[in-house]
């Protein structure tokens, strides 16, 4: 008799320890396979908050690859300040001031035909009805409008359980975690204060494709030829001009016409062409032709302006290919094209022309011209 007490009282103990143990195993995630290669990328929302802005309303991508092979009817983002789960994740504490109650898909790609499910805070989820999702298949999910955790550089934690149910009831099918953090913003502040830059001389050139006013080379500068009455002496200058008055820029050109002594040459005091023969002192903007001389003199502003952030353009007695003119202190280009405002630098070619009768008293002519440049903020 006492062999048969001692043998049922073993029997109950055993029944008793494998019951304890049935009952420590979580019977909904025994049979749950790894979710790998998964991440969460915060990105910057439709309001311009960035992506790890702490309380900031942005987006969160998940990007992960389930082992598949089964239905699956919904997949639940759970957000917590640990990333090990007991218990079905029961134990999970939601992040200080995540707020996912006005969460929306934005995008979904791998297994798709979801609808969003936010009505508890911090546990929203997918759902469809169930389909089978291939064997090792990657999966987007795009959560728009979720606030982040309010505390600045804190790590959290989304635990992500696809399902057969479409409630995420029931056995899980696959589980894993991702991990991501709010971060300090960095404010870089910096002041873009009024802006002109101005040269001159006889050649500006480029530098990583902008004109650049250190490669101003010498504005002394000679005619071609020997002034003469059977053909036109040419030269060029160049200046370069960029500014951010709201107004644009205005220049003129300054100085007297060519001089020897008490002798000068005419300065045109009107737009016309050049007449072989004639005295005249003129200059243009302009890419003019042999009309003028041979070679031709002048080149077009460049870079070409677009009416948005390059402007520079001649004016208009300045502006007419082979047409000429000079009288001192006019306006000869300005930041205008497309209506006035600031522009990047552009070079402007000068082109000089000068005529003589043969009556020209002989000497060696010269003059000086400065151009201004006024900006209007």
């Amino acid at each position: 008799m006492k062999q048969k007490n001692t043998f049922f009282g073993l029997f109950a103990v055993a029944t008793l320890i494998a019951s304890i143990v049935l009952q420590v195993l979580p019977p909904d995630t025994a049979s749950a396979a790894q979710i790998t290669t998964r991440s969460l990328t915060l990105q910057a929302g439709a309001g311009g908050d960035g992506g790890s802005m702490p309380g900031g309303t942005v987006n969160h991508v998940f990007n992960f690859t389930v082992p598949g092979g089964s239905d699956v009817g919904s997949i639940r983002f759970q957000y917590c300040t640990t990333a090990a789960a007991v218990a079905n994740g029961l134990d999970c504490d939601t992040p200080t001031g995540l707020n996912t109650t006005s969460a929306a898909l934005g995008a979904e790609s791998g297994a798709s035909g979801f609808n969003i499910v936010n009505a508890t805070n911090g546990m929203p989820y997918l759902t469809r009805t169930a389909a089978n999702v291939n064997t090792n298949t990657v999966l987007s999910y795009r959560l728009d409008n979720i606030v982040n955790p309010t505390t600045t550089n804190q790590t959290f934690h989304v635990r992500i359980t696809t399902y057969l149910s479409t409630d995420t009831s029931g056995s899980i099918v696959d589980s894993g975690t991702v991990t991501s953090s709010t971060a300090t913003q960095i404010i870089l502040d910096g002041t873009m204060p009024e802006s002109l830059v101005f040269c001159a001389g006889a050649t500006i050139g480029l530098t990583a494709g902008v004109p650049d006013c250190a490669t101003a080379t010498s504005g002394v500068i000679s005619f071609n030829q020997l002034f003469s009455p059977t053909d036109t002496a040419t030269a060029s200058s160049q200046m370069a001009a960029s500014t951010n008055a709201g107004s644009g820029y205005v220049i003129t050109v300054n100085g007297p016409t060519l001089t020897s002594g008490s002798n000068t040459i005419s300065p045109m005091a009107a737009r016309a062409l050049g007449i072989r023969g004639v005295s005249q002192f003129g200059m243009n903007l302009k890419e003019n032709t042999v009309l003028t001389s041979t070679p031709a003199i002048g080149a077009e502003v460049s870079l070409a302006s677009n009416g948005t952030n390059y402007r520079a353009q001649a004016t208009t007695d300045y502006g007419t290919v082979d047409e000429f003119k000079y009288i001192t202190g006019d306006s000869v280009a300005d930041s205008a094209f497309g209506g006035a405002g600031g522009s990047d630098a552009q070079i402007f070619t000068a082109s000089y022309i000068v005529n003589v009768p043969g009556s020209q008293p002989a000497g060696t002519y010269t003059t000086t011209l400065t151009y201004i440049c006024t900006p209007t903020f």
